[in-house]
């Protein structure tokens, strides 16, 4: 009965609060006269019905959950991708993409209750004293950090804080077996956005990009400058898994590798107005090859680069259909540090089409969920299967035929490689594998070096069997996935012992995709009629 007693009150609101929103949020000014033309008497009802709960409703009632949950349940009828941002979220958000946050420039993990430090920012703040890879962070400023199971958010609480602000540590370093104290300011920590850039042979460069941040774009140049300092001809940029991000950052990028005034992208608002995007002359790279990589989550600005390279007959797309998010997001402010991502317009590649795949306000789940349809229906594993309809067909200037209607079909397609998937267990089995050996033996793992590590390690397969031996029916294992295992667990080693680079070079090795690439370079395939 309590519950039923309580959906009045929420349709009550889900319809004063879509006015109530209304007026927070940065529509333009005949919206706003539209809205206000009675006196503000709209908003004064709603303040007036949120008063009247607060004192005179028979039960207390947290108003705030009740117009965070309202708000949410507005824009869940709305599309899939407005949402809401609670305030206690937004912060983190904001610093994930703006690239940057402020904090000692650290990754950690709890291992056995003890804050332990997985891998130290080059540069930032722990680095510059010599806090070390395996160190357990005890004491922040006389807070106790271990032996509380404590949760994630309230240790990056007491990490983080000012620019510029002390925090005093008491570290322990296992393997001395010894205490240290540090003091040290906390200062800017960079979140890369580009993972992962080095030579693949003496021509061809590679670029994996995480998301288009806002720092992404200024990442990209360095990495492509150093590659072209490297004699690079011929790019992959790979896009594979990556869902989006600011949609000015993927329109430099592109830019980068179009002729000049070539459209790189255009939207559409409810009210017909269009905004279109053009290259300049700044472009770097656009005499050059281009291959990029896409897969079933890659998403929305990934998709703009693709489709606006694919529409200009630049480069090869090869991979699989991308995710199909055509839907053009901004975010606004409800004025208590909270904000909804509300869709205002559509994007359209170059030939004019769209790319957002059918959605229905009823069927969230499924829509986020869509590769597992794919993967039933054999779209992941045979191209055959890709769905494509006919009246959404499109003509690139030099006549190769592009399709609207749900995501970017790719001119090369590459299936996934089921022998490579694990599944959760062994990603985590693999990773906690991983700690847990270098955390016992990291006297060892310190001394190797780079060059070294990517030749010689575990060469005797010593590691990998002790992996193995965790799994009774390990002779059940094909050689195929045992290979597989060998080099996650290789690349796994590589990102705590140095970085992502060397992580993905090592991932990288018989990667399908990249596989497929050399063999368009040896062939010299030329995807146009």
């Amino acid at each position: 009965m309590k519950n039923k007693s309580y959906f009045p009150l929420f349709l009550t609101l889900a319809v004063a609060l879509g006015i109530f929103i209304g007026s927070k949020l940065n529509y333009s000014q005949s919206s706003s006269n539209m809205l206000f033309n009675n006196g503000n008497s709209k908003e004064q009802k709603i303040k007036k019905l949120i008063n009247f709960i607060q004192y005179d409703y028979v039960d207390k009632v947290n108003t705030d959950s009740i117009l965070d949950g309202t708000i949410r349940q507005i824009l869940s009828k709305l599309d899939p991708h407005s949402v809401y941002i609670p305030a206690s979220d937004h912060d983190a958000i904001a610093e994930s993409m703006n690239g940057e946050f402020v904090g000692v420039g650290i990754t950690f993990r709890m291992h056995q209750d003890s804050l332990t430090v997985i891998n130290v920012i080059k540069d930032g703040p722990s680095d510059k004293v010599g806090i070390q890879s395996g160190d357990r962070i005890l004491i922040a400023d006389k807070d106790t950090l271990y032996g509380k199971k404590l949760k994630t958010y309230y240790i990056i609480k007491k990490l983080k804080g000012e620019s510029n602000t002390k925090v005093n540590l008491q570290v322990y370093r296992k393997y001395k077996d010894t205490l240290l104290n540090f003091t040290l300011k906390r200062g800017k920590v960079p979140i890369v956005s580009v993972s992962s850039s080095y030579m693949l042979n003496d021509s061809l460069g590679y670029i994996k990009i995480n998301k288009f941040a806002q720092t992404t774009y200024d990442e990209f140049k360095t990495a492509l400058s150093t590659l072209q300092k490297q004699k690079m001809k011929r790019l992959v940029l790979d896009l594979r898994g990556n869902p989006g991000g600011y949609l000015d950052i993927a329109t430099k990028i592109i830019d980068e590798f179009l002729e000049d005034d070539k459209l790189i992208v255009f939207t559409k608002n409810k009210g017909g107005k269009i905004d279109k995007s053009f290259a300049t002359s700044k472009g770097s790279f656009e005499q050059g090859q281009l291959y990029v990589l896409i897969d079933e989550s890659s998403a929305s600005a990934s998709e703009i680069v693709a489709g606006a390279l694919q529409d200009n007959d630049k480069g090869i797309i090869v991979g699989r259909r991308s995710f199909g998010k055509g839907l053009v997001q901004q975010e606004m402010d409800l004025g208590d540090g909270s904000a909804v991502r509300l869709t205002v317009s559509r994007y359209y590649t170059p030939t004019g089409r769209s790319i957002q795949k059918p959605y229905d306000s009823d069927g969230e789940e499924n829509y986020f969920d869509d590769h597992l349809s794919r993967y039933y229906s054999g779209e992941l594993t045979n191209s055959d299967s890709i769905k494509v309809v006919d009246s959404l067909k499109f003509i690139t200037p030099e006549g190769k035929t592009v399709y609207g209607g749900g995501g970017i079909v790719p001119d090369v397609f590459v299936s996934i490689d089921t022998t490579a998937y694990f599944g959760s267990y062994h990603i985590q089995a693999l990773g906690s594998f991983v700690f847990n050996y270098i955390d016992t033996h990291r006297e060892a793992m310190n001394k190797w070096q780079v060059e070294d590590f990517k030749n010689n390690f575990d060469a005797d397969e010593s590691i990998l069997k002790e992996y193995l031996s965790n799994f009774k029916n390990q002779n059940k294992i094909s050689t195929k996935s045992i290979n597989h295992i060998k080099r996650y667990l290789k690349s796994i080693f590589a990102q705590h012992l140095f970085d992502d680079n060397v992580f993905y070079e090592i991932l990288n090795k018989n990667d399908k995709m990249l596989e497929k690439v050399k063999e368009i370079e040896q062939k010299k395939i030329r995807l146009l009629p």
